[in-house]
């Protein structure tokens, strides 16, 4: 039974909008597969092609399953005994031993939470709960001020500190860990390197609507993707982009909200301000060279909005594609890093 990492029952609290692989032109050739599963409360979709000899089809997808299994041990809300609950029920101020993977997503994600001046955070999760996005129902009435405010309290990723070999985390206040915003891009990354070690060269690994991808697709062509239009109706292609040996993320809020006398609710919290986002943004997608820094900072830009998101994409150089909302649909922006990925898609 698959066991889940976002903070939520059916539908993830930071549902990250789904990314389409364009498979149309790509039947797959004798030396390739397609191989699935269930993980993280969705599931994973992953081509190889050219597998070398001696590798079989059910070897290499009992290793995926392992894998995706252990990065659930390490780093689900939804187990018990993960490494991570573990953590959370643990000793404040002291340096507490943690994985080498463990250390190496938080020690992330505290950068990211740096570089976007707080707009990621992965200790939010109370604040997701209390809007009802996570494990909890959504609220009768919307959350106070005094109940935000004193959940604000307990919130911070400035209160963990990451020593690395040997890998430790210290929390200088009880905060929590939730790294649903994440996982799923360290997951792909993970699945990606095992592919690698296997002597894998070409594939698509997606979990999620997260991808990452290397050489080439089973036509021999770079491989393509779909950027996916913000539309509630169904899954419609806004963007085609060839990303081979990139990882893209996209974040979005149009597919998971609610409503309260007239008032829409997304499920994407600031952690600045406690209230879900307000701004006309739709949806973000990044691409980077790793599937679980684009997993995060894809979060980061949404919540910061369009505006402060791609200034923060042209200071750091990020490849960036924005969907914004205006009254006649929505309009496009991107930022500088993008535009090589625009012109390889329409040669």
């Amino acid at each position: 039974m698959p066991i889940k990492i976002k903070t939520g029952p059916v539908l993830p609290a930071l549902f990250l909008l789904c990314i389409a692989a364009i498979f149309s032109a790509c039947t797959p050739s004798p030396k390739s597969w397609q191989l699935s599963g269930p993980t993280m409360g969705t599931s994973y979709h992953i081509t190889v092609v050219d597998v070398p000899a001696g590798l079989t089809r059910a070897e290499l997808q009992q290793l995926i399953d392992s894998e995706l299994q252990q990065v659930n041990q390490e780093m689900s809300t939804y187990i018990n005994d993960s490494e991570l609950m573990r953590f959370n029920r643990g000793p404040v101020g002291e340096a507490v031993p943690v994985s080498e993977h463990l250390a190496q997503v938080v020690e992330l994600s505290k950068d990211i939470y740096r570089r976007s001046d707080g707009a990621f955070d992965v200790t939010v999760g109370p604040l997701v709960n209390l809007w009802g996005f996570g494990p909890q129902p959504e609220p009768e009435q919307v959350p106070d001020d005094a109940a935000i405010a004193s959940l604000q309290q307990q919130l911070g990723s400035d209160a963990l500190t990451i020593d690395r070999g040997p890998d430790r985390i210290t929390r200088s206040r009880p905060v929590q860990i939730d790294l649903s915003a994440i996982a799923k891009g360290h997951g792909v990354d993970r699945v990606a390197q095992l592919l690698e070690t296997k002597g894998i060269a070409n594939y698509l690994v997606e979990i999620g609507g997260e991808l990452r991808t290397l050489g080439r697709n089973p036509k021999g062509r770079e491989w393509r993707i779909g950027i996916e239009s913000p539309d509630p109706s169904g899954r419609i292609v806004q963007k085609p982009i060839s990303v081979s040996g990139k990882s893209v993320a996209t974040s979005g809020d149009y597919r998971n909200y609610y409503e309260r006398d007239g008032v829409r609710y997304a499920h994407s919290i600031d952690p600045r301000t406690g209230r879900p986002l307000q701004h006309r943004l739709a949806s973000v997608t990044v691409i980077a060279e790793t599937c679980a820094e684009a997993d995060g900072l894809a979060t980061a830009l949404n919540v910061l909005g369009a505006d402060a998101g791609l200034k923060l994409a042209e200071r750091e150089h990020l490849a960036v594609f924005m969907l914004v909302k205006t009254d006649a649909g929505f309009e496009e922006r991107y930022s500088s890093s993008f535009e090589p990925y625009l012109e390889r898609s329409e040669k």
